[in-house]
């Protein structure tokens, strides 16, 4: 359960090793949340991960995942909820791709649609499940601006982000008045070592401070910068013929 201050005190990380889900983590560690679940599959990363937490403080636990083996979610992510209640869990794995390789490699391409959209389905309904069976919990799904609309450089990725955020959607609806709160999230690009910096571009301390605020607010919806709503408001309803041959 969230303690007095409305903190969660445990989280289950869907994608361990994920930048902005462990930025998440540490934000929360700070501000009170005890128990920590990483969800990926086995690797020194993961391993590292779960050390860097354990030095904040945290209990963490480690739980095999592996987005593509839809068959054994249940019983992998159903481990976790049958240790106690979880406040908040957050689905942060996904792969960017390729897009030049991915168009030329369909087994590819259906990879990262596997990933980001038919993996993350399957556990975020086995997580939801669990979440209205407690009686209480959020659920913040990390899409991406790249899903507002197709681009030419990033469109099997965007795709898959698209039908993500749309299900995300409709779960929080179908959920509303259980006592779940389901959460979108969308950053845009986000910054890395060596990545040059795009427009409204973000980093995975920033989105991590706005899930934390989004969740205080039980917003439904956040963008990462707040500006980027409306970039892609505006965006959305330029005409194909121009927006085509946008730098975007």
């Amino acid at each position: 359960m969230k303690d007095a201050f409305g903190a969660p005190q445990s989280l289950l990380l869907l994608g361990g090793t994920s930048a902005i889900g462990l930025a998440t983590a540490r934000r929360l560690i700070a501000r009170r949340t005890r128990t920590v679940w990483l969800a990926g599959r086995p690797s020194p990363e993961l391993a590292a991960a779960a050390a860097s937490l354990r030095a904040l403080g945290a209990e963490v636990r480690v739980v095999p995942f592996d987005a593509l083996d839809t068959d054994a979610h249940a019983e992998r992510l159903g481990q976790v909820f049958a240790e106690g209640d979880v406040d908040l869990v957050l689905l942060a794995f996904g792969v960017l791709g390729d897009q030049t390789r991915d168009e030329s490699d369909p087994a590819a391409a259906v990879r990262v649609a596997q990933t980001n959209y038919t993996g993350a389905v399957s556990a975020a309904l086995v997580c939801a499940g669990a979440l209205q069976a407690q009686g209480h919990g959020s659920l913040v799904v990390l899409s991406s601006v790249a899903g507002e609309r197709g681009r030419r450089a990033d469109f099997i990725y965007g795709s898959s982000k698209a039908g993500l955020d749309v299900f995300a959607q409709g779960l929080g609806d179908a959920l509303y008045g259980t006592g779940v709160h389901v959460m979108v999230v969308r950053p845009g690009a986000v910054r890395t070592a060596g990545r040059p910096d795009a427009p409204l571009s973000t980093t995975p301390e920033a989105v991590a401070g706005a899930i934390e605020l989004g969740l205080r607010r039980r917003s439904e919806t956040v963008w990462v910068p707040g500006p980027l709503r409306l970039v892609a408001s505006a965006l959305r309803h330029v005409p194909r013929p121009l927006h085509r041959r946008l730098p975007v």
